[in-house]
């Protein structure tokens, strides 16, 4: 009811057991730090960390990379290295600066880069989270549209095709946005539940269909991992991939997460640093064993749709991508293991999707802090859902992975470098809010200047976007270390000729 007070302002008062203000009391301490008692330990980062990557966009990446001509050696080795890289990465770069500053990624850089810098910042990540999660929502609706006979995006699809795409679409994102709305304890208690489940999904849908291939044992799997799976021959209009482009995949698929600093937002509850380990479990069972398996299961659709008499190479290797199958998830699980196959894309993209629009949200709540989180969140996901609407998001994933990381990744260098370096070389660390900078000048150029220089790698020697951020990395750290010394000794020589 509305509430006049005469020595007030208008308010509205609502029943304290209200929706709103139930929502209202979710309190995720956007722009403080995490109290001791707020704290999680091993089970919450283990089991958050196996559902998100446990998603189901492990349905397309897996089979892309069949699509793109790994050979089988590779797969296994470039996983191998390039999980590895990406565990110590959480570890021992993001792990450490998120439990002992136990700010957002978001509130962090506000302390660096100045409010105005910071609202560049935070509309392109949110932007970049929103367009991420909308390919797991993507990736769930292809299965939702099983029983309705919905017809899925092929492989070079942009647009929607369908109502009933778009109908499927929304129904999945309804229920991710109001699961992010409910805050991290939710995300991290949904993911705990589903993750061991999910698991056992995609392996034993992998090993289901084995016997479709012509695997009758150990002893003769490597040979039917070679000639048949993971051939090395691209398919017709792609381009051909090499152990590199695997690890590095695997290594900066999550770039924007532990490299860009993205889960400081996450591992600020953890206990201690050490906790950053546990992502070891999304990147072995999520990365590692779901991309194999879901590779395996597009193999056996893309064998099942040879014409006869046309051999499996010569069929890859001439097809047009009209005729070659889709890599829509839904189908590829419902085809190897049934109704248990279709729920595991659902909910694999629930659990990904989750994390994904609660950082998103938390971003845009960093533009306008005093919104209020559930509310910027449920907006969140409206512009999450219609971003899943266009299968693009999907069918173009590895590309798209590897640029949003690539964006984000310089300034995870600067909070990198600020937290860690600028103590030893007498250089301030946060900048922004120690000098009272509405714009920290140094940190924009870092970022601008490493982006031209990735691009400028791009055109000039070729290096493609997969092996852009390693090097990105270095330019980045150097760039502001050098401009931070010159932009604030000047700074400093300015003051005291003010002063005198």
């Amino acid at each position: 009811m509305l509430y006049f007070d005469f020595y007030a302002q208008p308010q509205l008062i609502m029943k304290d057991q209200s929706l709103a203000n139930r929502l209202d009391a979710i309190n995720e301490y956007e722009q403080e730090k995490i109290p001791a008692k707020q704290q999680k330990g091993w089970k919450s980062f283990i089991g958050m960390y196996a559902g998100e990557h446990t998603a189901g966009t492990e349905f397309v990446i897996g089979p892309l990379f069949v699509v793109h001509g790994v050979a089988a050696g590779d797969l296994f080795l470039g996983l191998l290295l390039g999980n590895i890289l990406a565990v110590l990465s959480w570890t021992f770069i993001c792990a450490p600066i998120a439990t002992s500053v136990r700010l957002t990624l978001y509130w962090k850089l506000r302390k660096i880069l100045g409010p105005y810098l910071l609202l560049i910042y935070n509309v392109i990540n949110a932007l970049m989270f929103c367009f991420l999660a909308g390919s797991m929502i993507a990736v769930s609706a292809t299965a939702v549209g099983i029983p309705f006979d919905i017809q899925m995006p092929a492989l070079n699809d942009w647009l929607p095709s369908t109502f009933g795409w778009v109908v499927a679409v929304f129904a999945v994102g309804s229920v991710i946005t109001v699961i992010a709305i409910l805050g991290y304890e939710q995300v991290s208690r949904f993911a705990n539940v589903t993750a061991p489940w999910m698991i056992l999904v995609f392996i034993a849908a992998g090993i289901a269909v084995l016997p479709q291939l012509g695997v009758t044992g150990f002893d003769n799997f490597w040979q039917v991992a070679n000639d048949t799976i993971w051939t090395g021959v691209p398919l017709a209009g792609q381009s051909k991939f090499s152990m590199w482009h695997v690890m590095f995949f695997a290594w900066f698929a999550n770039m924007a997460m532990h490299i860009g600093m993205a889960d400081m937002s996450i591992l600020r509850y953890a206990k201690k640093w050490q906790m950053g380990l546990s992502s070891a479990t999304g990147m072995f069972l999520g990365h590692y064993v779901a991309w194999v398996a879901a590779g395996i299961l597009y193999s056996v659709v893309l064998v099942q749709s040879i014409p006869a008499g046309v051999t499996l190479i010569d069929y890859i290797s001439g097809a047009t991508a009209d005729q070659l199958p889709s890599v829509a998830p839904g189908p590829l699980a419902f085809n190897a293991v049934g109704l248990a196959g279709a729920m595991c894309v659902i909910i694999a993209g629930w659990t990904t999707a989750n994390p994904t629009i609660y950082r998103a949200g938390l971003a845009f709540q960093a533009i306008a802090p005093t919104s209020k989180r559930w509310k910027v969140t449920l907006i969140t996901g409206l512009i999450t859902t219609v971003a899943a609407c266009f299968p693009a998001l999907v069918m173009k994933l590895l590309d798209f992975v590897a640029l949003y990381g690539l964006i984000l990744m310089p300034m995870g260098a600067i909070i990198f470098i600020d937290f860690w370096l600028f103590p030893k070389l007498g250089i301030d660390t946060d900048y922004a809010e120690k000098r009272n900078k509405l714009f920290n000048l140094s940190a924009f150029l870092t970022w601008v200047l490493t982006l031209l220089a990735c691009f400028g790698l791009n055109r000039l020697y070729g290096l493609e976007l997969f092996f852009l951020g390693l090097p990105g990395w270095f330019i980045a750290s150097i760039l502001y270390i050098i401009l931070s010394k010159v932009l604030y000794s000047k700074f400093k020589k300015s003051k005291t000729a003010v002063t005198q």
